[in-house]
């Protein structure tokens, strides 16, 4: 095996006669990384990733419990296998160290081939970990992918029921995505804009109208101005949504998501003023995520092309936007939205090519 080949074990112990004897013992099969305290341990971590750790227990300053508790409580180290290493062999030291995590312990001073086997036997145990967590990794992908791609096609069946192509499905999930990426360059909703909600946001984005399947043809498609009673039809897709997507989704995707995307549906009508439906909810009544929905979705509706008109430009929607400011949008989203209007413009450009 060649040298850069091998994988590293690190060796924690404040004893160089014991350092010594780990490295000829390991070096055949490992690259070796030996350290003789606790705070070298972690300046050697920050810049490298073994597959093992092999760590005393009795060292000055720090000892291994105290280095243990540190490994656990970071992200980037609690994975990473630890074997400590002790000359005291009561069942109270073993159950100890196994009580703090720890996935073995080799008795000092040590047999090479005792010695061997463990740290064999944990990289084995650590490459299948490894292996499995990625399998695991890409059938979620291959099942969160599928998800999205059974959503987009239902939105789009959906979409083209009125008359549309199922461009406002995909436009209306960009200008989303834009918005919130304008708030967090602007430090906006910070705490709230958690990794997992924009990525759950983004997905839920092309279910905001999924409840217009439950509207009947004759009002999703009636080409003229609806009815009072046929206004109050369709104003129910709202809500029908929301109980479409907690219905059918609850046992497939996660409780964040399903929470989320049944938002969207059902609140992206809501006005900041407390005007809107179905529920006359106002100003932070309204989940963020619908918030954000009413931006991008009436946007996409003004300047979007369709059968029955011409878009809007860009300054002429944001004109008709803003006089809705405090009203029906969140100020401060809306302000967000627009605040770079060359980019905006750019955005709109490379949809309609």
């Amino acid at each position: 095996m060649l040298q850069n080949d091998k994988k590293t074990i690190l060796v924690v112990d404040d004893d160089k006669t014991n350092l010594l004897m780990a490295q000829k013992v390991l070096a055949e099969e490992y690259r070796v990384a030996v350290v003789n305290s606790g705070k070298m341990a972690f300046q050697y971590l920050e810049k490298n990733e073994p597959v093992v750790i092999l760590l005393d227990i009795q060292m000055p300053e720090m000892d291994g419990f105290e280095v243990m508790k540190l490994l656990q409580e970071n992200p980037k180290w609690c994975k990473i296998p630890v074997i400590f290493l002790t000359a005291d062999r009561t069942p109270e030291t073993e159950e100890a160290c196994f009580n703090v995590g720890a996935v073995d312990y080799i008795g000092k001073p040590f047999i090479p081939a005792i010695m061997q086997r463990r740290v064999r036997r944990t990289v084995e145990l650590e490459d299948y970990r490894r292996s499995l967590e990625l399998m695991v990794q890409q059938q979620l992908e291959k099942i969160t992918q599928l998800q999205q791609d059974i959503i987009i096609t239902m939105a789009n069946l959906i979409e083209s029921r009125d008359g549309t192509t199922g461009e406002h499905v995909k436009h209306s999930s960009i200008y989303t995505e834009y918005l919130v990426k304008k708030m967090i360059e602007n430090n906006i909703y910070r705490e709230e804009l958690t990794v997992d909600f924009v990525n759950y946001l983004k997905q839920a984005a092309p279910m905001h109208d999924i409840g217009k399947i439950t509207v009947p043809d004759s009002i999703l498609r009636k080409p003229g101005a609806l009815s009072d009673e046929e206004y109050t039809i369709m104003k129910l897709h709202a809500e029908e949504g929301g109980r479409l997507i907690r219905e059918n989704m609850s046992r497939l995707a996660e409780p964040e998501f399903v929470v989320i995307a049944s938002n969207v549906a059902n609140y992206h009508h809501e006005k900041w003023n407390g005007k809107g439906y179905p529920k006359g909810l106002k100003e932070k009544e309204i989940p963020l995520e619908a918030r954000i929905m009413a931006v991008a979705d009436v946007f996409d509706a003004l300047v979007a092309k369709r059968q029955y008109k011409q878009g809007m430009s860009m300054e002429k929607a944001r004109e008709i936007m803003l006089e809705g400011r405090g009203e029906y949008y969140e100020p401060v989203l809306l302000d967000c939205f627009f605040q770079d209007s060359d980019e905006l413009e750019k955005l709109m450009r490379q949809m309609r090519e």
